[in-house]
């Protein structure tokens, strides 16, 4: 190994001595090996941002685009061909009447669920396209929505968004935030000023929701990532057109709608600088409807949010599970922004997902 890799090698065993010092050496020869396999694959000429009218991208063929980043985790990326029973102009006629249907608030919730699973395949072709969140949000708004993304996530990846998510927090949550309310805070000074803040501004409020939210934003911590990259703060009373969105970052954001994330009862979600849902009663749905973004629209983990979004994928999503054809070690659902360098998991998110 070190004659064929001698560099690689270094780089491995110098960032465990220069490191935290305690992550496993043996883990880390484990990615290396994996990254040193791993083909290169085309990159995806990604779609325009609104800076202007254009919702198209230049005509490649979609195989030539496809990034690894971008069918990561899915099942059902590439949808080929149209369901037996459909064509493309009842494709055409169920978009249209979902787009009635969504400016009632009396929908059958049934019927939705039954257009979105038939129009799948058309509401891929458009996304594997490039069409800007613009145009997809007036094209197919129950896809930003809680009813419809559910729907889209689950024919993508075989998974229930926000099921799936409950399920481990029932599984995992209250020991995770006791190990870093308990072992964490006293290894590193940096969370334990981040929990001592978090208590003040929690105060004397209690539940599983403040519970999840006190989770999001100490693992932020632990992982040395800027809750501001998640998380963009407005005044409770803030209107849609009032946000500042050229302050909001590009990719997946929740609006919170108060001084933090505990004293506020409604959130907003931005995606390209686009307010695609204005009215999120919950945490744990602005949460999910953040994370299922990053899939259900071709988005990569933006870098200052790597690791923290790992985390959720492994630990609380069930997306790249210990077992399976996929090796849990490899990261391919973040953006790669040095084409020279291969990227693999922080060591800190495999030690945390550990049993």
């Amino acid at each position: 190994m070190v004659a064929k890799y001698p560099n690689s090698l270094q780089d491995v065993i110098e960032g465990d001595i220069v490191g935290t010092g305690y992550h496993s050496l043996v883990k880390q020869l484990q990615n290396r090996i994996e990254n040193v396999r791993r083909t290169s694959t085309p990159k995806i000429r990604k779609r325009k941002h609104q800076t202007d009218d254009s919702d198209h991208t230049d005509e490649i063929p979609l195989e030539e685009r496809a990034a690894m980043q971008d069918i990561y985790g899915c099942i059902k990326w590439n949808v080929k061909f149209l369901p037996c029973e459909e064509t493309q102009e009842s494709q055409q006629q169920k978009m249209e009447k979902l787009k009635v249907m969504f400016q009632h608030s009396d929908a059958n919730p049934e019927e939705v669920q039954c257009l979105m699973k038939s129009t799948f395949y058309t509401q891929r072709q458009h996304v594997n396209q490039g069409k800007s969140i613009k145009c997809l949000r007036e094209e197919w708004p129950f896809c930003f929505d809680e009813l419809g993304m559910s729907v889209h996530f689950k024919e993508l990846t075989g998974i229930d968004l926000k099921e799936t998510f409950i399920r481990n927090l029932d599984l995992k949550g209250k020991r995770l935030l006791n190990y870093m309310t308990t072992v964490c805070v006293n290894k590193s000074k940096k969370i334990l000023q981040t929990y001592a803040r978090l208590q003040r501004m929690r105060g004397q409020q209690s539940g599983c929701s403040d519970d999840v939210k006190e989770m999001i934003l100490l693992l932020l911590s632990y992982f040395d990532e800027k809750e501001e990259s998640m998380f963009f703060y407005v005044e409770d009373t803030c209107l849609a057109e009032e946000v500042q969105l050229e302050q909001v970052p590009l990719t997946p954001t929740i609006i919170v709608c108060g001084q933090s994330c505990y004293s506020s009862t409604r959130y907003m979600l931005s995606l390209d600088r686009n307010l695609i849902n204005t009215n999120i009663s919950s945490f744990i749905s602005a949460l999910c409807l953040m994370f299922g973004s990053y899939y259900c629209f071709n988005i990569h983990y933006p870098s200052e949010l790597a690791s923290t979004l790992e985390f959720l994928q492994r630990c609380f999503f069930s997306i790249n599970p210990e077992k399976g054809t996929i090796n849990p070690e490899k990261r391919t659902k973040v953006e790669n922004k040095n084409l020279k360098r291969r990227l693999n998991v922080n060591p800190r998110v495999l030690t945390l997902s550990s049993p």
